[in-house]
């Protein structure tokens, strides 16, 4: 089995883990809800940064850590042989969400290429531009292949000479992207405008319990924690190195990408629509309505928009490829606990996620049900990494982990009443109130419907019927003397 790498230095841990945490929802969905919402977003938003994100993430520190080992092994570390199938979870979830994320990074890296060659300027008809690329269309998946082959390249050569020289790269280079649009999009006329919208804070808007949940929602996805990938970047930090203080910095780090990227786009577009209403309805476009055709639209209405254009999507592919990274880096640690070579395993699942994500890059329906089905299941998965600390109990978890001495911060006994009653209700009332959201009375039992009921739970059931019957052979894999 290969030697454990290691990280060169915190920093270098750190820069992984916040490149990891920064995607395209940084980019697409949070400018999105604080234009649906205003400024009043921003207060729940920091509140479940503390209350879900940052006590999750140092779950995950401090498993990765502790046992060396991805989702699958660290579960069976932590919790014993019954419940690695938990573990297991985990990982294919995330592994299920990296098929089509792929193709997520393929559009930016598209957009890109059409941006520099010109290809967005002048009359274009970007909703038609759009439509024609993503539906039934090839063009999809070898942007998928291409993004799938780069990431793997940076994986193929190892930790240090590929994923921390990588994020060495690409997290400066998309915080200079977004900083220049920041600075363009700040010196347009009625910037202002967009700037109080933003910041500006109506009491009344506190009492949406929808705003709430849509906030606990782009905390937990946005931050990635639950997902396993900060576990599994914590495999290779130094043992001297902290967890409480890193996991702040992951957090906090991800949501001043988030405001960046809200500031580079709500002021552009409040200043090049006709009118604050306008602004709103534009922002409220959807995710791939808002990057892929709002804003191409938008820029052309400006001096050097070739430019701004590229900009754009060069930051939008930087932020999604340094997710991808860490979601290959998962499945492949995966294989590398289960006994493989990092040389064996990367090659199994590169393969595995070109085959997968086709169906994704080829039929946007079927990428629709897959980024309901998984960014649900996150949830779940979060829920795990709680049921790993309830069971071992709260107390003694924070005592051995958050309290030892080179930890920066002493994380006090608040977190005990977080982990054991507070996020429990948070899953809970998350799961219940998009289901709520997506009910249809008629068809909710649906398993091809999009946003069903019933396709989440024939997918989530007929995974864990499967692993709870593998569990023993998975427990075995991740164990066993080499």
């Amino acid at each position: 089995m290969d030697k454990v790498e290691q990280f060169s230095s915190r920093w270098a841990l750190l820069l992984a883990t916040v490149g990891m945490a920064i995607g395209a929802g940084n980019i697409w969905r949070f400018p999105r809800l604080a234009g649906q919402y205003g400024g009043a977003f921003l207060v729940p938003w920091v509140i479940f940064l503390i209350l879900w994100s940052i006590p999750l993430l140092m779950v995950e520190f401090s498993l990765g850590k502790e046992t060396r080992k991805g989702p699958v092994g660290a579960f069976a570390a932590f919790l014993g042989k019954n419940y690695t199938w938990m573990g297991a979870f985990v990982a294919i979830c995330t592994m299920a969400i990296m098929f089509y994320y792929s193709v997520v990074t393929g559009w930016a890296l598209k957009y890109f290429v059409a941006g520099v060659s010109g290809d967005l300027l002048g009359g274009v008809d970007h909703d038609a531009y759009w439509r024609q690329f993503t539906t039934a269309n090839t063009s999809p998946i070898y942007y998928h292949l291409i993004s799938l082959l780069v990431a793997s390249g940076i994986i193929y050569q190892g930790v240090v000479n590929g994923i921390e020289r990588a994020n060495r790269i690409l997290l400066p280079a998309l915080l200079a992207l977004l900083l220049v649009g920041t600075v363009r999009s700040l010196t347009l006329p009625n910037a202002a405008e967009g700037l109080n919208y933003l910041f500006g804070f109506h009491g009344a808007s506190l009492t949406d319990p929808a705003m709430w949940l849509e906030a606990l929602s782009q905390s937990a996805w946005s931050t990635g924690a639950g997902w396993g990938l900060v576990l599994t970047y914590s495999v290779y930090m130094r043992q001297k190195d902290d967890i409480t203080l890193n996991a702040f910095i992951t957090g906090f780090g991800n949501n001043s990408a988030s405001l960046i990227a809200a500031l580079a786009i709500i002021p552009a577009i409040f200043s090049l629509t006709g009118s604050s209403q306008e602004a709103i309805q534009a922002l409220q476009a959807g995710n791939q309505g808002l990057s892929f055709i709002v804003i191409p639209q938008l820029f052309n209405k400006l001096p050097g928009a070739q430019i701004l254009i590229a900009i754009f999507f060069l930051a939008l592919f930087f932020a999604a490829l340094s997710s991808l990274i860490a979601m290959l880096e998962l499945a492949t640690r995966m294989f590398m606990d289960f006994g493989l070579s990092r040389k064996r395993a990367l090659p199994l699942v590169a393969l595995l996620g070109a085959v997968m994500g086709i169906p994704s890059a080829y039929s946007m329906d079927f990428f629709n049900n897959q980024d309901w089905v998984w960014g649900m299941g996150l949830i779940l998965s979060g829920s795990f990494f709680t049921f790993a600390v309830i069971k071992k109990g709260v107390a003694q978890f924070r005592e051995k982990y958050l309290l030892v001495a080179h930890n920066d911060i002493q994380v006090g006994v608040w977190y005990n009443w977080v982990m054991k009653f507070l996020i429990p209700v948070e899953a809970a009332c998350l799961l219940f109130w998009w289901f709520y959201r997506t009910w249809d009375a008629t068809g909710w039992w649906h398993l091809t419907s999009i946003y069903s009921l019933g396709t989440c739970l024939w997918q989530w059931g007929g995974l864990i019927l499967v692993l709870v019957l593998l569990n023993k052979q998975l427990y075995r894999l991740v164990t066993q003397e080499r």
